[in-house]
Parts: C-alpha cells; sequence; structure tokens
C-alpha cells in the first residue's frame, strides 16, 4: 500500500486526508477527523497535499502525511483524550498538533499534552509559528496542552512522564534505554530504528525499520518490527 501513496496527493487539505482514507492508509475515524482540522499548508513550504515528504531546512524533513497517519493509526489507542505524549523529532511541528488534537478532546479527564522536542532551536521556533496559524493551534500552545521544547530528544524529556505514547520523528541508532524508562504501563513507542536488536547486542542489518514498542501494564516489553522505513537520522545538536 505504502508504494501507491503518490496516489493519495490532492488539491486541498481534506482532499488528501480523504484519499488517504479510501485508500486505507488512515483506517481510524478519530485519525481522520484529526488530521482533516490541521491543514498541511501550514507546515509543508510548497506542495503541501502531495503525499511525499519535504524538506524544510536543517536537514530535516515533514514527513509524507501516509507516513504521520501511519503513526498516529499503530498508536491510536494510547491517544485518549487526557493523554500524554511525546513527540521527538517534532520539526515542523505538523504531527505533533495533530497528536494534540487526539488527547485534547473536550471529554478529557485531565488536560492532555503533547510535547515537541527538538535539537534545532531554529525548527522550535518554526514549528511554535507554524501552529499558530490556526486559532485552534494558538489555543492548543496557549493552553499549555502543546509544549515545544529545544532538548537533545534521545534523552525523552523526564519533566512531563510518564508518557501514554511517544513518537519517534528521525531514525535512532538504537532504542534508547531513557524513552522506555519514560513510557507508563501500559504505553507505546513508535520509533524507526537503524538496526536490528538481538538479544542484548545490535546488529546492524542496512534499512531502517519502525518498531512497536509496548510496555504492558506488568511492565514487561513486547517489541515488533512493522515496516521498512526511510527517516532522517536522530542526530546529535548542532556545535557552534
Amino acid at each position: 500500500a505504502l508504494v501507491m501513496a503518490w496516489y493519495c496527493s490532492g488539491s486541498t487539505n481534506t482532499e488528501l486526508i480523504e484519499n488517504l482514507f479510501k485508500s486505507g492508509l488512515i483506517k481510524n475515524k478519530r485519525v481522520k477527523e484529526a488530521m482533516l482540522r490541521v491543514d498541511r499548508a501550514h507546515y509543508a513550504p510548497s506542495r503541501p497535499y502531495s503525499d511525499s515528504p519535504q524538506s524544510i531546512g536543517h536537514k530535516a524533513t515533514i514527513s509524507a502525511p501516509h507516513m504521520h497517519a501511519q503513526a498516529c493509526e499503530y498508536l491510536i489507542d494510547h491517544l485518549q483524550p487526557g493523554s500524554r505524549v511525546l513527540d521527538i523529532g517534532s520539526g515542523s511541528g505538523y504531527l505533533t498538533h495533530v497528536l494534540a488534537n487526539l488527547v485534547a478532546g473536550p471529554d478529557a479527564p485531565e488536560q492532555g499534552q503533547v510535547i515537541g522536542i527538538d535539537h534545532i532551536s531554529d525548527l522550535i521556533d518554526m514549528s511554535r509559528t507554524n501552529i499558530n496559524k490556526s486559532e485552534e493551534g494558538r489555543n492548543l500552545q496557549e493552553s499549555g496542552i502543546v509544549k515545544m521544547i529545544t532538548a537533545d530528544g534521545r534523552l525523552g524529556w523526564k519533566d512531563g512522564a510518564p508518557y501514554d505514547a511517544i513518537h519517534v520523528g528521525a531514525a535512532a541508532e538504537s532504542l534508547h534505554p531513557a524513552l522506555m524508562e519514560q513510557l507508563r504501563a501500559p504505553g507505546r513507542l513508535f520509533i524507526p530504528i537503524e538496526s536490528e536488536e538481538e538479544g542484548t547486542s545490535v546488529v546492524a542489518r542496512g534499512g531502517q525499520y519502525i518498531w512497536v514498542i509496548d510496555k504492558k501494564i506488568d511492565g514487561s516489553i513486547h517489541r515488533e518490527k512493522v515496516f521498512q522505513v526511510k527517516y532522517v537520522p536522530l542526530t546529535d545538536a548542532p556545535r557552534g
């Protein structure tokens, strides 16, 4: 299905999301609603309704819409009104906004929160500006439901933990223990990893895969390798 993703592009935000839904790349109605409410034109500098990744500068990209949809689909059971979410490598801020729509619901038992982290402060500034382009986005930031932070995402963000869901938007070399520690039980982590883990050692295999890692209520860990991807690497902060 992912090979056919070009087929989903639209001329408007609504058309793009409807095409993703029709093709089965979005299955969950809540995911569809959350994505319909965020205009990609506020986040993608050119061809916002094309189902393809785009550069946003600083060697970073905004992922293709179908990848954002997949991330939400895999995490959706942990994206309830009131849930706490960490979005690592938040880039343009697009997915951070979509995730916030999923946890901010009016029937939230307590205020949900999405913390977006990027190590490039220019991208954090850009994402704040992007999110503020809509009234809904401004409200999310003013209320503190969305919080954007410049930091090394590989260390997670301890102050906001534990998280019901953690999304990583850049390829990690390995599974960072800090992220597992900051995951609630039950909780789910969606992360692209460059190499494959075998037992305790990590074996480079060539190719990146999305791993979905569940921490069960009893604290046990269940990992599943779900599909091959190509993400920009999760890198060190620029020196200078």
